[in-house]
């Protein structure tokens, strides 16, 4: 695929980028990339590979927009509220891009879904959603980016047990749901956090994407907002996980 002129100009600046150039900007035109959730996490990390260059990106969740939303989800603004989500992301990236394939899918993520993306990227608020994406991930051989965020803190990693070399997958760090869960509606957030925690997980799919760098497989990147410090945690697959210890 070669790039317009258009293009050129657009993508100028990744283009001067060493570790993506051309070519990256290339494999991020011919992309697709699949997003759970179309939220706090799922809108700006949309926003922001849809201004990368991404050619097509398939958002999905059922909910509408809220006011109480508004505080943290940049990608809505009043006008949206009663609307789905996915309707409103979906005409808001086309809007950056009129080149960008935006599929909503007006639905809640399950087991039995089929997200088409060659990256999928957990932007979910619950733990059977992230456990089922994950499941599929390892079964299809596809990289997941996951993100979460509360209170002042976010997580980022990148978890590829289906494409071998001994990753874990998202089981081996959070076997199961933890008896402290709480509903994302009972948790208080800064939206800031949600932002930076976005943008993280965006350019982990860049780097997929592109080749560049060192995605965080194996890692999970720990953010707080509060104190300005990040750092990084060392994963290890476990021998036990119902889902990648026999593979």
């Amino acid at each position: 695929m070669s790039l317009t002129p258009e293009e050129i100009e657009r993508h100028k600046r990744h283009i001067l980028l060493k570790e993506i150039g051309g070519p990256g900007v290339q494999k991020l035109r011919a992309a697709r990339v699949s997003i759970i959730g179309a939220g706090a996490l799922g809108g700006p990390c949309a926003l922001y590979l849809a201004a990368a260059g991404a050619g097509e990106i398939e958002l999905w969740d059922d909910d509408r927009v809220e006011r109480s939303n508004l505080q943290r989800q940049v990608q809505f603004g009043e006008a949206d509220i009663g609307n789905l989500k996915v309707d409103a992301l979906a005409a808001r990236l086309a809007a950056m891009d009129s080149s960008l394939r935006a599929l909503p899918r007006a639905e809640r993520f399950s087991g039995g879904s089929a997200p088409a993306g060659q990256v999928l990227i957990d932007a979910s608020d619950n733990f059977p959603t992230r456990y089922a994406l994950n499941q599929l991930a390892h079964e299809t051989g596809r990289p997941m980016v996951h993100g979460a965020a509360a209170g002042w803190a976010g997580q980022v990693s990148v978890f590829a047990s289906g494409l071998g070399g001994g990753a874990p997958c998202y089981r081996c760090w959070v076997p199961e749901t933890p008896p402290d869960a709480e509903a994302c509606d009972e948790v208080g957030v800064v939206g800031a956090v949600t932002g930076m925690t976005a943008a993280a997980m965006a350019l982990e799919a860049i780097k997929l994407i592109t080749g560049a760098g060192k995605p965080l497989v194996g890692r999970v990147l720990l953010l707080s907002g509060l104190s300005g410090e990040a750092r990084t945690v060392v994963l290890r697959r476990d021998p036990a996980c119902p889902v990648c210890s026999k593979h």
